[in-house]
């Protein structure tokens, strides 16, 4: 955006927000707009893409401290009391002009006379001539230093790295645990919406954020791109759950099982089995752990942790019926709950 258009463009009305808008007012009114004006949105419509444009280059500036600084002091200039003309002969209402005030930069005094001093957006023979990026680069901290022959002005703030850039995604549970290459639609307030093939790796977690490097805008020539930074949603799996590294399941076992002990089989999350030992005598709520089958990361793999929950059958009848009443008589004199009460008051 070249400084010399800031006088003209209103970006703030562009916008619809006051001057004095916080930033996330400035970020909110921007995605209203962009869903309202997305080309997507409004295929074939000029107007809406012309919007789409322009409220793309408000947002680049006014998102950007740095450059709203710039544009705010521009503006003060044009609507603070400053004139700026084209140049003329001195009179009432003269002084003040544009090559005045700038050729009082570069030794001119107020009401020299026209044409001793030019300005250009590019070079031509002849007369002295400065970009007017440079030059403003230099009035708002910019700074600048001779160079590129007589009467040059560059900017010394060198190239400017491309800005970081946004989008959100939302991943299965397998891909979260395997990684994933998706293609991402990512909308750039300055260059528009583009799709960029992204790698998400192995292992994400729900809300969190990937940077992928130089997958944001271009940065100026010689300088690196920005960062796109995903934030990664994940769809819950009905029967795992991750906890850091390692991947957590509860499987169900009969009464048998948990009080005889059993090899039984258990589904991991890659979609194999793994076959594990319940001891004799295993409580419901236990936790085993079947080493290496949780999630595979860069440094180590994590586990998978087995929680057993013994099923209790809704209903017996017949001979299941009988062998549990014979059970309960051959253990009447035992009491799980024996000393709870005692324990309870103790604590207390």
């Amino acid at each position: 955006m070249a400084s010399q258009d800031w006088f003209e463009k209103d970006f703030y009305a562009t916008l619809g927000v006051p001057n004095t808008a916080e930033q996330d007012e400035i970020k909110k009114a921007y995605r209203k707009l962009a869903r309202t004006h997305h080309p997507d949105a409004n295929a074939g419509d000029a107007a809406s893409e012309k919007k789409f444009k322009e409220i793309g280059e408000a947002y680049a500036v006014l998102s950007d401290p740095e450059q709203r600084q710039q544009y705010d002091a521009v503006r003060a200039m044009t609507h603070g009391g400053a004139r700026f003309s084209a140049g003329g002969a001195g009179g009432p209402g003269a002084a003040g002009g544009f090559e005045d005030l700038l050729g009082g930069l570069f030794g001119q005094g107020a009401g020299g006379r026209p044409g001793n001093v030019r300005f250009t957006t590019q070079g031509s023979p002849g007369g002295a001539q400065f970009d007017l990026d440079d030059l403003f680069g230099g009035i708002f901290g910019g700074g600048g230093a001779p160079g590129g022959g007589p009467g040059a002005y560059r900017s010394s703030r060198g190239p400017q790295r491309g800005a970081d850039l946004s989008a959100e995604v939302n991943l299965s549970f397998r891909q979260a645990v395997d990684g994933a290459q998706l293609n991402l639609r990512v909308d750039d307030p300055r260059n528009g919406a583009r799709t960029i093939t992204a790698r998400i790796p192995a292992g994400v977690r729900e809300g969190q954020k990937v940077r992928l490097r130089g997958k944001g805008r271009p940065g100026d020539p010689g300088a690196e791109d920005g960062d796109l930074v995903v934030t990664v949603h994940v769809e819950p799996h009905p029967l795992f759950t991750l906890d850091g590294e390692n991947v957590r399941i509860t499987v169900p076992v009969t009464f048998t099982e948990a009080v005889f002990g059993a090899q039984i089989e258990v589904p991991v999350v890659d979609g194999s089995t793994v076959r594990m030992k319940i001891p004799p005598g295993t409580p419901s709520g236990r936790t085993l752990r079947a080493k290496g089958h949780g999630l595979k990361g860069s440094r180590r793999t994590g586990d998978l942790l087995v929680t057993l929950q013994v099923v209790v059958p809704q209903r017996v009848d017949g001979a299941a019926r009988d062998a549990l009443d014979a059970f309960e008589r051959a253990t009447k004199g035992e009491n799980p709950r024996a000393d709870l009460i005692a324990r309870a008051q103790q604590a207390g």
